[in-house]
């Protein structure tokens, strides 16, 4: 351990002395690269892997470690930007004879965060179907339609597909057919289960036609909701319960996720409830609830 201590140390004073020599970085981005760098070579350290003998995966899970710290997409990009300076210099250098960090990109994931409701604002939300006056006619299937979007995280397509048959509410489950036609079975929540039995019970049977098929949620014609549809009927109870933010269907989903890792969720089950192939992709309602935990603190503690 003490011989690869020497080894980084003597690697990274290179490194800098050459950025500020040859290349006339600034002091303070060389301090930049300095403190990026020692997180990472300690890393590699700490998992007892040389300069040499450093993997592409290693690298990958120090990203992954970082994105788990909560850092922003920038603190992300520089850090990756420095990895791939430093190896680049360590080839030049005749030090390496691959670069392991070359096809080393920023995880999607970090890029950007979704808009995400409060638990009050998606409440408002779901109860705005009972405030509108006068009553609308399809109060019941846009109340049932929202209450379903918020207790099951499903996509889009996923909702405005569900068919009867594939309703297990008794035993408090449905059955979705996701991506790639990937079938889950979805917890539903019981208020979600009394809204789509009371719109089976009072009005869906009114709007069924011939062409109806078994599609859960019908329009005025008697056939499967389209998607835009779903868009309009989630923005307008959005403008109902005065909420400003742009909201859209797939804003539950993002919504589901976060309040359940909020709540303390492990990732398996959300990532299995989503119905993700990878549970990279769920990891950023993670990153979501520690952006919100970091903006609490910046805004109530004394020195935030």
């Amino acid at each position: 351990m003490h011989n690869l201590e020497n080894q980084y140390r003597r690697v990274l004073e290179s490194f800098l002395n050459y950025i500020l020599v040859e290349r006339n970085f600034s002091t303070n981005t060389k301090e930049s690269y300095n403190n990026d760098l020692k997180r990472y070579l300690l890393f590699m350290q700490q998992h007892s892997r040389s300069v040499e003998a450093i993997t592409a995966e290693d690298i990958e899970e120090f990203i992954t470690e970082l994105y788990n710290l909560g850092l922003e997409a920038s603190s992300m990009a520089r850090n990756i930007s420095a990895i791939r300076s430093l190896h680049k210099f360590l080839l030049g250098e005749h030090t390496l004879t691959l670069n392991p960090s070359e096809k080393i990109h920023q995880p999607k994931q970090a890029r950007y965060l979704p808009n995400i409701l409060t638990i009050d604002e998606t409440l408002r939300i779901l109860d705005a179907p009972l405030t509108c006056q006068p009553p609308g006619k399809y109060l019941l299937r846009d109340k049932a339609m929202l209450e379903l979007l918020y207790a099951t995280g499903v996509r889009v397509s996923e909702l405005i597909t569900i068919r009867q048959q594939n309703l297990y509410l008794n035993e408090g489950f449905i059955r979705i057919f996701g991506k790639g036609s990937k079938e889950r079975l979805v917890p539903v929540g019981s208020s979600a289960i009394a809204w789509v039995n009371r719109y089976r019970a009072e009005l869906r049977i009114a709007l069924v036609q011939k062409n109806s098929d078994d599609y859960l949620f019908l329009n005025s014609r008697g056939i499967k909701l389209s998607r835009m549809a779903l868009f309009d009927i989630v923005r307008k109870y959005t403008a109902t319960a005065g909420i400003e933010k742009k909201v859209s269907p797939h804003t539950f989903r993002h919504s589901f996720a976060t309040h359940l890792v909020e709540g303390g969720a492990d990732l398996r089950s959300v990532q299995e409830m989503l119905g993700h192939s990878s549970i990279v992709t769920t990891q950023i309602y993670t990153h979501i609830d520690r952006s919100f935990i970091k903006e609490v603190h910046k805004t109530f503690h004394p020195r935030g």
